[in-house]
This record gives C-alpha cells, structure tokens and sequence, in this order.
C-alpha cells in the first residue's frame, strides 16, 4: 500500500487516544528509537518494549497498517521526509533565532501535516452544513473559544450570523434551543471536553448537525459527531500540541468559510463590501 509520508505521523497521534497505556508506551518505544530502518527486525522492536511479536502486530493492525513491515516502512519514510525533519524540541540554549526558527517550523509542520490528511467530503458536507444553517452555534473552551470567534467573526462579514458559546450552562441551554435547520460546530482539541461534548450531544438529540473540530479523530467528540474536521500537530513539552493544532483549526476553518461563502459567492461579495464600508470611517485617517 503507498501510504503518503506526511500522514504518518499523524497516522499514528490520531490513534494514540484509542489505545490502552501498554500500547501507547510500545508505540513510545518504537517511534522513539533513533536507529530503525527497513532491516530493524520485529524481534528487536519487541524486545525493546518488552512485549511478543504478536503485540508488536497488534498494534501496527489497531494504527491502521498491515502488519509490522508496513508500519516500519512508513515510520522510516516519514523519517526522511521533509515534513518530520520541521520539528525540533526548544533548549534553554537556544538562541532567539533557534527559538523563531523551531516555532515556526512547528508550526509549518502542523500546517502540511494537517492538509494531506483533510477529508475532502467531510469538508464540503461542513460547509454545506454551514452555508444551509438557520442558526450557527460555535462551542469552544480556552484556546477553542478564541478559534470559534474568529470563524464567527469571518462568516458575519458575509452575513451569516452565528452565537459563540464558552460558558458550560450558555452551551448547554443553547444546544435545548436548537433544531434539524441548526448545526453546531464543537471545538475541542483533545476532543473529550465534557462540556463540549455534552452540549454537542443534546443538539444532536434535538436534530441539529454537529461538526467536530479537533486533533483526535478516534475522540469522543469525533465519535458523536455528524461530520469530523481534523488538525494533526506534534507535542512539544514547552509549546504543548495546542498551540501548533491551533494554527491548523485556523487553517480548516478559514478553508470552510471560503467553502461556504463560494456557495453563494456574489451574495457573499455584497455583504462583505457592506461590512468593510461600515467599518472604514472608524479607521484613523
């Protein structure tokens, strides 16, 4: 099977929230050793995490590959593609220069990560949803409430109207209101924030659609939702995954809102020319 080398790694960061702590710490393990190439034996791998072969197979099958040659070859490809050589951990010898030069390379990395993994019809079901709404409910916590203002933010200049909600109770009493013409839009990096969740899942009941934004697509919000749009980042002990996944939901998001505003695209042209004229004579001549 070709598997696209920039996937990979997402491949597998996606899966890690399904797998039990055994299997989480051997897939550590195996993508934390520095020597593996294509002659790296199954025995080896397995007598490093201290597990069978059969554990060793187990776990390639439940991240989504044939078996272990498979997943060695993709690890090993995605090793030397330009993507995964972008990402470099932050010393506290770094210079000013280091410290530019790895965020933004986490950063871009994230970015094209994020972009060979897009599922293109779930894309185009969101902004259908989106573009056919009656009401447009943003759900978000911390770092995902700012996400949802600025989507919010971007659809109003087109004249879509939408509620952003980060407050547990204001979701939930939200989520009572709504209908098969309404869709929600959860936010949630980890993609297990309960209130996200639950607020989501009492729209669901009540008919309206929910697209999931997060960075796990075996999460719970995932799972509930009618359309999931993932990010991929990798964790960095001083930057975390959120701040680089923030940077992609940003990217998904943006992408939807073009999606949407094409759909009706001289209508979004002459609300938008409105919006911008409004807000000319409040800039400093």
């Amino acid at each position: 099977m070709n598997i696209d080398p920039r996937t990979v790694g997402a491949q597998v960061r996606m899966k890690m929230p399904l797998m039990t702590p055994l299997e989480a710490r051997v897939i550590d393990t195996i993508t934390g050793r520095s020597q593996l190439d294509l002659t790296t034996s199954i025995r080896e791998v397995a007598d490093d995490a201290g597990v069978s072969d059969a554990m060793i197979v187990k776990i390639a099958k439940k991240l989504g590959f044939n078996g272990f040659r498979e997943f060695r070859a993709a690890l090993v490809s995605y090793r030397q593609s330009d993507v995964a050589a972008m990402h470099a951990e932050i010393s506290p010898e770094d210079s000013s220069a280091d410290i530019v030069k790895k965020v933004f390379n986490t950063a871009m990395q994230a970015l094209e990560e994020t972009m060979s993994i897009i599922d293109m019809d779930a894309f185009d079901r969101a902004a259908d949803l989106l573009h056919g709404a009656r009401n447009r409910e943003f759900y978000g916590l911390g770092g995902s409430a700012q996400i949802a203002r600025d989507v919010s933010h971007k659809f109003l200049r087109i004249g879509l109207r939408s509620s952003v909600y980060d407050d547990t109770h204001m979701m939930i009493m939200s989520a009572s209101l709504l209908g098969p013409e309404d869709v929600v839009v959860a936010i949630s990096h980890s993609g297990a924030t309960t209130a996200v969740i639950e607020a989501a899942a009492l729209a669901r009941q009540n008919g309206a659609g929910v697209i999931a934004l997060t960075n796990y697509a075996g999460s719970p919000v995932a799972q509930m939702a009618d359309v999931t749009l993932c990010s991929t980042a990798q964790g960095s002990p001083l930057l975390g995954e959120n701040a680089a996944a923030r940077i992609a939901q940003l990217c998904i998001m943006d992408s939807v809102f073009v999606g949407v505003a094409q759909r009706d695209f001289a209508q979004a042209e002459t609300q938008l020319s409105m919006t911008m004229a409004s807000v000319v004579a409040k800039r400093k001549k």
